[in-house]
């Protein structure tokens, strides 16, 4: 039998859950006491009911950022928000680490982020190369590594629908419905 569709605000309510989420900062001048970014981060989903999986900060390299996330995955992280390494200098190069792992772009959330972006800082939005989409069964989030832009990107786009694209994640997974799955 199919599942009856169900409207905006019906998903909305289905997700409304604690979700489990890991915060990686790319950074390759950052460390824990100069990481505003992460600090807010993990203070807005603790303070929206979420659970913190875990915490790390990584040089803007491929290798690092590719194990921060192997690490979020055994933590159990239903999502993973990488702040940090999406513009277009030489050492910015969290956005390909990032984005050949996604199975499922969400191509709204890149869009979404630089017009939001531009109603704040102009034309200088182009320059950000945030992006999001499905791995492994979770959701994942890459924005800019300025505290300004985890806010934009946490308070208008990830927050408001963690829950939601959560619930759609899990409720769609492989083994979804199965006893013990």
């Amino acid at each position: 039998m199919r599942e009856a569709p169900l409207g905006h605000e019906e998903h909305r309510r289905s997700g409304a859950r604690p979700v489990r989420v890991f915060v990686v900062t790319a950074s390759d001048t950052r460390g824990e006491a100069e990481d505003t970014s992460g600090a807010y981060l993990k203070q807005a989903l603790l303070a929206a009911g979420h659970v913190l999986a875990g915490y790390r900060i990584v040089r803007d390299e491929p290798v690092e950022v590719r194990e921060a996330l192997a690490a979020a995955a055994a933590a159990g992280a239903e999502a993973v928000i990488v702040n940090g390494g999406t513009g277009i200098s030489g050492r910015d190069r969290t956005y390909e680490a990032v984005s050949g792992l996604l199975e499922k772009r969400l191509d709204g959330f890149g869009e979404l982020f630089r017009m939001l972006s531009f109603q704040e800082i102009g034309s200088a939005a182009m320059l950000s190369r945030a992006v999001a989409g499905s791995w492994q069964g979770r959701a994942l989030f890459s924005v800019p590594g300025s505290t300004a832009a985890v806010r934009l990107a946490w308070e208008k786009l990830i927050g408001p629908e963690l829950g939601h694209v959560a619930f759609e994640l899990a409720r769609h997974a492989p083994d979804a419905g199965r006893p013990g799955g």
